[in-house]
C-alpha cells in the first residue's frame, strides 16, 4: 500500500477539489445575472478562467522542474480556496471575474503537475497512474453538481462557495503533510532548460501529438458548452436530458482512462492514441444522424474515445521528455488542451454559420480521423529524449 500512497493522496485531493468545482460552477452564471441584470457577461466566465490557466502553464511547469512539484500543488489548492472566498464576498461582476482568474491560476498546476509527478514516481506504470488521477478528477466533476442539488436544492445559497474554499484549504493541507517525497531514483539529475523543451517539438511525432491534444481540448470544450445548446435546439433535449448527457460524458471519460491507461502501458501509446481518435470520430460523426437513445450512445462512444486519447497522449508526451522536463511538458500538454478548449467552441459557431448548423461536428470528426491516419504513419521515431536527457 505504501507504494501507492502518492497516487492515493493526490488523486483523492484532486477529486475532492473537483466536487467543490462541480458545486460552484452552476451557481456562477446566476450570480453574474443577479449582479449585472443581463446575460451578456456570462460568457466571460470561461474566458477569465482560461486567461490565467493558459498563461501560467509553461511558467509553472518550468519553475516546478527547478524547485519541485509539491510546493506548486499546495499553492494551487490555496489559490482555489481564495477564489471561493472571493466568490462568497463578491458584490460586483468584476469581483467574480477576479475570482475566476485566481481559480484558473490555482487549477493550472493541479491539472498539469499531478500527471508529471506520477510519471516520475511510477515510470513503468505511468499510464495506469495518470488514468486513475484523471478519472478521479472527472469523478469529482460528476459528483459535484449532484452534491450541490442535494444539499442546496434551491440553487440560491452562497454557502457552496465557502464549502469549496474550506475543501481547498483542507486538501492543500493534506497534500502538504501527507504527500510523500519521490523515491530516490526519480530525483532530477539534469538542469532543465527552455531550449530543451523547444527541441522536443521540432519532431513530427511530438507535433502530431500536440495537434491531437489541441483537438481533444476543442472537443472537450464543444461537448461541455456548444453541444448541449445544440441538443436542446435540434433534438429537443430538456434539462434532464442535458444532465444525463453530462453524467455520461464525465463517466465515459473516467472509465475509459481507467481501462486504457494500464493497457497503453502494456501495448504502447500510439495504438491507443489512434484508437481513441477513431472512436471519438465515429461517435461525433454519427450522433446527429440517429435519434433518441442512439444519440446518447454515440455521444458516450465519442466521450469514451476522448478519454482513451487523453490518457495515452499524456503518457506519451511525458515519455518524450527527460525527467528534468516532466513538469514543463505537462504544462505544454495543458497549454495545447486549454487552447483547443477556448478556441473550439468559438470556431464551431463560426463554421455552423458557413457550412450549416450541426455540420461542424462532422468536420471535427473528420479532423480527428485525419490526425489518426497521420499518427498511424508518423515516420521514424525521434531520439530527442535520449539526446536532451544527456545534456547538462
Amino acid at each position: 500500500m505504501s507504494q501507492y500512497r502518492l497516487l492515493i493522496v493526490i488523486s483523492l485531493s484532486a477529486a475532492l477539489l473537483m466536487v467543490g468545482v462541480g458545486m460552484i460552477v452552476p451557481l456562477l452564471p446566476q450570480r453574474i445575472i443577479s449582479l449585472s441584470g443581463s446575460i451578456q457577461s456570462v460568457g466571460y466566465l470561461a474566458s477569465f478562467f482560461a486567461l490565467s490557466y493558459l498563461l501560467l502553464q509553461l511558467p509553472i511547469g518550468a519553475m516546478a522542474d527547478r524547485l519541485g512539484i509539491k510546493p506548486f500543488l499546495v499553492l494551487g489548492y490555496l489559490c482555489c480556496g481564495i477564489s471561493g472566498v472571493v466568490y462568497f464576498l463578491a458584490d460586483t461582476t468584476d469581483t467574480i471575474f477576479w475570482g475566476r482568474i485566481i481559480q484558473g491560476a490555482g487549477e493550472a498546476p493541479i491539472w498539469a503537475l499531478g500527471p508529471a509527478l506520477l510519471s516520475l514516481a511510477y515510470p513503468n506504470a505511468k499510464g495506469k497512474a495518470i488514468g486513475i488521477y484523471n478519472a478521479a478528477i472527472h469523478a469529482g466533476l460528476t459528483l459535484g453538481p449532484l452534491a450541490g442539488i442535494l444539499l442546496f436544492p434551491a440553487g440560491t445559497s452562497n454557502t457552496p462557495f465557502l464549502i469549496f474554499a474550506a475543501a481547498c484549504c483542507f486538501v492543500g493541507t493534506v497534500v502538504m503533510i501527507f504527500l510523500p517525497a519521490p523515491r530516490a531514483n526519480v530525483y532530477i539529475a539534469t538542469t532543465p532548460r527552455v531550449s530543451h523543451l523547444i527541441r522536443l517539438f521540432y519532431f513530427r511525432e511530438s507535433l502530431l501529438t500536440l495537434a491531437g491534444i489541441f483537438l481533444y481540448g476543442a472537443a472537450y470544450g464543444i461537448f461541455t458548452s456548444v453541444l448541449p445548446a445544440y441538443l436542446a435546439l435540434a433534438k429537443g433535449f430538456d434539462n434532464l436530458d442535458i444532465g444525463v448527457f453530462f453524467a455520461l460524458f464525465y463517466l465515459a471519460i473516467s472509465v475509459s482512462q481507467l481501462i486504457a491507461g494500464p493497457l497503453s502501458d502494456r501495448f504502447g501509446r500510439n495504438l491507443f492514441m489512434i484508437a481513441g481518435l477513431v472512436t471519438a470520430s465515429i461517435g461525433t460523426s454519427l450522433f446527429n444522424i440517429f435519434p433518441g437513445v442512439w444519440t446518447y450512445l454515440l455521444l458516450t462512444l465519442a466521450s469514451f474515445g476522448l478519454g482513451i486519447f487523453c490518457v495515452a497522449s499524456m503518457a506519451h508526451l511525458n515519455e518524450c521528455a527527460p525527467d528534468s522536463l516532466k513538469s514543463s511538458v505537462s504544462g505544454s500538454y495543458y497549454l495545447a488542451w486549454g487552447s483547443g478548449f477556448l478556441i473550439g467552441p468559438i470556431l464551431t459557431g463560426r463554421f455552423d454559420n458557413i457550412i450549416g448548423q450541426g455540420n461542424s461536428y462532422a468536420f471535427l470528426a473528420l479532423l480527428m480521423f485525419v490526425l489518426a491516419l497521420a499518427l498511424k504513419f508518423p515516420g521514424q521515431p525521434s531520439k530527442d529524449k535520449l539526446v536532451i536527457g544527456s545534456q547538462q
